[in-house]
């Protein structure tokens, strides 16, 4: 936070200060009273902003440690306190005549609320790096029935980033010293008592609990637990019995005291299926126009190093189990399909997915071509023509669909992707179930905003080449 506060302010100085300079120069104009005014200037504007802007950020909590690391919570709320006080400042100026440079606030708005989100982003990256190592991060213990709680330290485990280190647990009714699958945290306590909880926080030093499902509290001594833990600055939260929903779906709703959540779900219909796909169309139709020159070259290298069609036609499993043809850069001699047999028995994938990391049935320029992913461009014929999208689940081959398990088909509500979460989370180095997953989190909570982030992200995945094979 105290870093925050210091880049913050460095930011909000060289916007300011920009701004000034940029619109007055170093000439005496920028002391020149406001028009409307006999005493305020430039320079008083110039030294009083900045100082609002700060404690602006402030006020709307946007140095909040529970906003800090994960989600875009954070940038949100720096573009809000921005907005609010350049509004404000737009307000003042109306309601008093004050006839205030509009190239001083264009100026100043903009590159100050793009370098303090900046700024964010790049001191993110290195608290990322803290709680990826254990540091940085609040101290959790985690309350509730054996399964909930392995599910939840599993989870936080699994994305460090967000800020929460499980240290240990207390299971109500459990008397083993240890839960399997999780033999690294000690467990603290099996009474169902607000002094045994309150007896774990002390040992294990957590800055908070949290609870989830399969422990019987009553809403008494879960209000007791409650003041109980804020007499020590000990926070509690509230962990329900809800896997890969995305924060957008969640909506908190108070009743009688209770707090009611309620759970949406996205659907891909009407305008939001128009929008996606004149997205799809249009931005797939520019990169076939940009990548048409090197699909050229590919093609000439391609009949130049082995024999066969420049193209790889496979059956895939589009929308609602439809099939369609998909077209790739063919990376394999002819003979690859007859070949495949022979190599099962060496799979270095997981599940139902097939990979080998050093297949020999790859040709030369086909091992460049999938390093760099290069041989899956073709598919945006297959986007342009509504049988893909640029986002989605990875489009399956029949026989995997055959042998889905019926929670596994919800990856047929939406259209495949020629990118999706699966090519930026590692790719074939992912399990089958990390892949379904993924996928799943996909269907379950999509939106435009979501596909724009892994399209961006796409391309440093494409860059660093982890898990192309």
């Amino acid at each position: 936070m105290r870093r925050i506060g210091a880049v913050d302010a460095v930011v909000v100085l060289w916007a300011i200060i920009g701004a000034h300079l940029l619109r007055f120069g170093l000439t005496s104009a920028g002391t020149n009273p406001i028009a409307g005014t006999s005493m305020a200037s430039y320079v008083t504007v110039s030294t009083l902003l900045p100082c609002l802007w700060w404690f602006m950020l402030g006020a709307w909590g946007t140095r909040e440690t529970r906003v800090l690391g994960a989600g875009p919570e954070e940038y949100k709320r720096v573009f809000a306190a921005s907005l609010w006080l350049f509004g404000a400042v737009a307000i003042v100026s109306y309601a008093f005549q004050l006839d205030l440079a509009r190239g001083y606030v264009g100026i100043a708005f903009p590159t100050g609320t793009l370098g303090l989100i900046a700024g964010r982003w790049i001191l993110r990256q290195h608290l990322s790096l803290e709680r990826s190592h254990g540091g940085s991060a609040s101290r959790i213990l985690v309350v509730g029935g054996a399964a909930a709680v392995g599910h939840l330290v599993q989870a936080l485990q699994r994305h460090p980033h967000a800020g929460y280190l499980p240290v240990a647990l207390h299971i109500p009714g459990h008397d083993d010293q240890s839960v399997t699958g999780i033999p690294d945290l000690p467990l603290l306590g099996s009474a169902q008592t607000v002094e045994s909880i309150q007896q774990a926080v002390a040992v294990c030093g957590a800055d908070a609990v949290a609870i989830t499902t399969g422990v019987r509290l009553s809403p008494l001594i879960m209000r007791q637990l409650g003041w109980a833990l804020s007499t020590s600055g000990t926070d509690l939260i509230l962990a329900p019995a809800l896997t890969d929903i995305a924060g957008p779906r969640i909506h908190t709703r108070p009743v009688a005291g209770l707090p009611l959540i309620h759970v949406t779900t996205p659907r891909l219909e009407g305008g939001k299926r128009v929008a996606k796909r004149l997205f799809d169309m249009s931005l797939s139709g520019i990169l076939l126009l940009f990548f048409a020159p090197l699909m050229a070259l590919v093609a000439v290298f391609i009949k130049g190093d082995s024999r066969g069609p420049v193209f790889f036609k496979q059956d895939r499993v589009g929308v609602l189990g439809e099939p369609f043809r998909m077209y790739k850069f063919r990376s394999m001699g002819v003979d690859a399909e007859a070949r495949l047999p022979e190599l099962q028995t060496d799979n270095d994938g997981s599940g139902l997915l097939f990979k080998l990391k050093s297949d020999p049935r790859v040709t030369r320029v086909g091992a460049i071509l999938r390093r760099f992913s290069i041989d899956e461009l073709p598919q945006l014929i297959n986007v342009l023509n509504g049988e893909m999208s640029l986002v989605g689940p990875r489009p399956p081959l029949p026989a995997e669909v055959a042998d889905y398990e019926d929670h596994v088909r919800r990856r047929l509500l939406v259209k495949p992707g020629l990118t999706g979460l699966w090519q930026v989370s590692g790719r074939s180095n992912l399990s089958w179930q990390d892949s379904v997953r993924l996928d799943l989190y996909y269907v379950e909570n999509w939106s435009m905003t979501g596909d724009m982030v892994i399209l961006i992200r796409t391309i440093r995945a494409v860059l660093q080449r982890d898990g192309a094979y």
